[in-house]
């Protein structure tokens, strides 16, 4: 009998073979404060917590994986925090930057995403299990169908790494899919020369009619200087660099309307 029972509306599928678990913990390259998110049963843990002069700590959702982990690693027991990731005030963790590990839940594991973006100046690097769609959507590049709203907007703030596939049987229960581990490692980029709260908007509006062109797409963000062939395109055929032109582009539309 497994330790902790997996909970399905949790997205909890635990990972028991150690050679991964072992794998997963060496692909982080930054590990001097650590949050690990989901800890599930340990698998990870009982690795990371062995990283000499590592600061860990753990977000785990799940009561009784919290009391199991507790019981099982008692010299980390007061790391071990029982919470809600995406609710969780991530600035009161460490004192400076840190990175983040996991075998996420899949069914947040986006929106876990979406939280480093937000904490993209303390958060230097993530190393995790995804589904292996989302896995393969991050890793994307302009013009492949996989290439995204989560595509654009890491790699805005972080290089990418696709690491390895996982299959089905490694987990308890056998998720229906194939996963797959990236790593995010923040990039140089400081600032991208544009409003970034009209950048996560334009990214956002563009692929939610991602079939239209750029002209239809974003004509609800104003845009009336068309003139230029980019508004042509669609939104999976642009880089980074090509969303935060037509965010400056829209800044001055707004600006000259005031």
């Amino acid at each position: 009998m497994y330790p902790v029972r997996a909970k399905k509306h949790l997205g909890q599928h635990f990972l028991k073979d150690e050679n991964i678990a072992q794998k997963i913990v060496a692909s982080l390259l930054l590990n001097k404060n650590v949050l690990e998110i989901g800890a599930g049963t340990g698998v990870l843990t009982k690795y990371l917590k062995d990283i000499p002069e590592i600061n860990l700590k753990i977000i785990e959702i799940d009561k009784e994986s919290i009391i199991f982990l507790k019981n099982n690693f008692p010299e980390i027991a007061e790391n071990i925090i029982q919470s809600d990731f995406l609710r969780y005030d991530l600035k009161t963790l460490f004192n400076g930057k840190f990175s983040i590990i996991g075998n996420f839940p899949y069914n947040i594991s986006s929106q876990i995403l979406f939280r480093a973006i937000e904490n993209k100046d303390d958060v230097e690097e993530v190393v995790g299990m995804f589904q292996k769609e989302v896995a393969v959507r991050i890793a994307s590049a302009p013009g492949k169908k996989d290439y995204g709203i989560l595509s654009v907007l890491l790699k805005a703030w972080y290089d990418i790494e696709y690491l390895f596939t996982v299959d089905e049987h490694v987990f308890l229960p056998p998720p229906k899919v194939k996963s797959a581990v990236i790593r995010l490692k923040r990039n140089n980029v400081t600032t991208l020369g544009c409003d970034e709260k009209l950048f996560i908007a334009v990214v956002k509006t563009a692929f939610n009619q991602r079939r239209k062109t750029l002209r239809n797409a974003l004509s609800s963000l104003g845009c009336k200087d068309t003139s230029d062939i980019i508004w042509t395109k669609r939104a999976e055929q642009l880089s980074v660099e090509n969303f935060v032109w037509l965010t400056q582009k829209l800044s001055q539309i707004k600006e000259t309307e005031q």
